[in-house]
């Protein structure tokens, strides 16, 4: 894993879609955006992470 991961050209077209998108917004808009945002990716981090310990059968006897 020595090389960077790559994004895939729809990827890179989505990428630059919301580029536009954050250019045209108020300070405010994006402040809001962004603490959304972050909670989504905590949300997620914590899913994957429940995710991981189903598939590793670490979760505790009921």
């Amino acid at each position: 894993m020595s090389e960077p991961i790559q994004l895939t050209l729809e990827q890179q077209f989505s990428l630059r879609s919301f580029e536009t998108q954050v250019a045209n917004m108020s300070r405010e808009q994006a402040q809001d955006f962004l603490v959304k945002l972050y909670e989504q990716m905590i949300v997620r981090e914590n899913m994957y992470k429940e995710f991981i310990k189903h598939q590793w059968g670490l979760e505790p006897s009921v």
